[in-house]
């Protein structure tokens, strides 16, 4: 599972989830890629189980660039606890995904092969996403 090595604090304030993304808004290193269209909290689960997807279907042809990592503590209250004593442990790693934020890239495959393994990986999120691009992101530059 994905989790810092070593963190400054141990604990952390839940933070917002609003707006877009302030970086990776554009393909950096491959030629497709899956953009968020909302926010959300991306579990270490639910990143490891979207890598296993797409993993299977590269079939070692093309090559997979991850773009979110769980770096934000979620912490928990045990059950049938009463208020106060202090912030819970810890029970999860997440990572903030905001809108335009680009989750993950391929290089080394077809549009037609990165499409069907972009819908796998989609099934493993929370989250509305959408395909796109190199070609479509060129276009919009050259328009504005």
């Amino acid at each position: 599972m994905l989790m810092p090595k070593k963190v400054k604090w141990r604990k952390q304030q839940r933070g917002t989830r609003k707006g877009r993304s302030k970086g990776a808004r554009e393909l950096e290193f491959g030629d497709y890629g899956v953009q968020a269209l909302e926010c959300c909290w991306l579990s270490a689960q639910q990143i490891e189980s979207m890598r296993v997807s797409i993993s299977r279907k590269t079939k070692k042809v093309g090559k997979m660039f991850l773009r979110v990592f769980p770096d934000k503590p979620v912490t928990k209250k045990p059950a049938e606890t009463r208020m106060g004593k202090g912030k819970g442990n810890i029970e999860m790693w997440v990572s903030v995904v905001k809108r335009e934020r680009i989750i993950f890239e391929l290089s080394g495959v077809t549009e037609q092969v990165a499409r069907e393994i972009c819908k796998a990986a989609a099934y493993k999120l929370p989250i509305k996403v959408k395909f796109i691009k190199r070609e479509e992101q060129n276009m919009q530059e050259q328009q504005v």
